[in-house]
């Protein structure tokens, strides 16, 4: 017969789980990531139980001080984990017993490990977002110095990947910085909504008859106030939902990054030259140089938005309240983090070793029927209708193609010397000088406007 189980819930229990349950059930391989918040939450929660009147003064110091002894044992990589206590939330309580006797076991007094784990995911996500919030600030920083290293350099621009219209290279690199930006925005608020709202003291389900302070534990631990229904405070993970779905979309606009580089550094466009510690070569053709770290960075869009959709069909069909189900949060949640991380990181770093190569750039940029659209314009202002001169340049491209014969030279004959002026590259970038259009002007200002904010 098995002995009576000892663990978290052995009271009830006439027998412990098997070795293949407590291999399945625990978390703490993954959630000790949690250690910092969880101690941090464990910190906040016995000044409450002390103000409370559940502790003294002298317990309380017993366990803060069992509580830094831990971390600071876990920090240094000296603490052992102990899989059949489940998770990280009863080894550190385990360890404190242990440390400082029997003041530890009043710790969970008035706690529940479902307010517990929902309070220490709230504190982990705010910090998080915090780090990639400056990650992503590092990498808007080198696509502007990139910009700025190249700002007189003039590419096609594309849509349908097709040869549109002339932009400053620089312009083309501000509009991922733009891009990032909402990225940095959509983690500020998802610190924000992390950090709204404090679990701790709602229990299992339902609070406790054990009253304490919890706006005072709240403000101890950052948040900003407390939650107002104990049920959906321990089902909650709109939060980590928000989370995962930032790291998605920044995830998203890497891979598009990526592409660009990618296409960009191939022969048939020829317009960057990739750092050779950020390329590999080929095992078997000697000529290669492949642009690898962009290719792994858009392949882990992937993974980013597998984990949002992993939590969310974890989530869609839980009743109220909190469920085991929701252990399965929290290695999507860390993996998103450390992919995201690393990813701008290395891409940040990657970005400083970008040749521009302005000659190809330029060559590929000085295709007159980049210029199409303006000579339109020109009709329009001697008076034509848009959508008739619309389809007079197309005309005159159509002829263009089937007789050899230039656009410029074209339109010079059919609307005189001033129409082929249109077609000088600089002059006309120079008039798209609207707010947010190319013009030299412009780039400049955005530039300085975002070296300025991101220093």
């Amino acid at each position: 017969m098995r002995k009576p189980a000892q663990g978290t819930w052995g009271g009830r229990f006439s027998a412990g789980p098997t070795e293949a349950v407590k291999q399945f059930t625990e978390s703490v391989s993954f959630d000790w990531q949690l250690y910092r918040q969880d101690i941090a939450g464990s910190l906040a929660h016995a000044a409450g139980l002390a103000k409370a009147g559940l502790l003294t003064q002298a317990e309380a110091g017993k366990i803060a001080r069992g509580l830094r002894a831990i971390e600071r044992e876990i920090t240094a990589g000296q603490f052992k984990w102990d899989p059949a206590l489940e998770d990280v939330h009863m080894n550190i309580e385990t360890a404190l017993v242990k440390k400082i006797g029997a003041a530890g076991k009043k710790l969970h007094t008035a706690r529940s490990r479902n307010d517990q784990v929902a309070t220490d995911l709230c504190l982990w996500v705010s910090d998080t977002a915090v780090d990639l919030i400056e990650h992503l600030g590092h990498l808007e920083l080198a696509l502007v110095l990139l910009a700025e290293a190249n700002q007189t350099v003039v590419i096609p621009g594309y849509t349908h990947l097709q040869r549109a219209q002339p932009v400053a290279f620089a312009h083309h690199c501000l509009a991922y910085v733009e891009m990032f930006e909402r990225d940095y925005l959509r983690f500020a608020t998802c610190c924000g909504n992390a950090g709204r709202q404090s679990p701790l003291g709602s229990g299992a389900i339902a609070g406790s008859t054990l009253v304490l302070d919890r706006a005072a534990v709240a403000k101890h631990l950052g948040f900003s106030g407390v939650t107002q229904n104990s049920m959906d405070a321990v089902s909650n993970r709109d939060f980590v939902l928000d989370f995962l779905y930032a790291a998605a979309v920044t995830g998203l606009h890497l891979s598009r990054l990526a592409e660009d580089l990618i296409l960009w550094s191939s022969a048939e466009f020829g317009f960057i030259t990739l750092g050779d510690a950020y390329t590999t070569g080929s095992s078997l053709m000697p000529q290669k140089k492949n642009p690898d770290i962009c290719e792994l960075t858009r392949g882990k869009t992937g993974r980013l938005y597998g984990n949002l959709v992993a939590v969310l069909t974890l989530m869609k069909g839980l009743p109220l309240t909190y469920n085991r189900d929701m252990q399965e949060d929290k290695e999507p949640l860390f993996d998103s983090a450390d992919t995201l991380r690393n990813s701008l990181h290395i891409v940040a770093n990657m970005l400083g070793q970008v040749t521009v190569n302005r000659q190809r750039c330029e060559a590929a940029a000085s295709d007159p029927l980049l210029l199409a659209t303006d000579l339109a314009d020109f009709l329009v202002k001697k008076g034509i209708p848009f959508r008739e001169a619309h389809h007079l340049v197309g005309a005159l491209v159509a002829e263009s193609e089937k007789t050899g014969i230039t656009l410029p030279t074209l339109a010079s004959k059919k609307y005189g010397p001033a129409a082929a002026r249109v077609f000088d590259l600089h002059r006309a970038l120079a008039a798209r000088k609207a707010s947010g259009a190319p013009a030299p002007a412009n780039v400049r200002a955005q530039i300085a406007r975002w070296k300025k904010q991101l220093r």
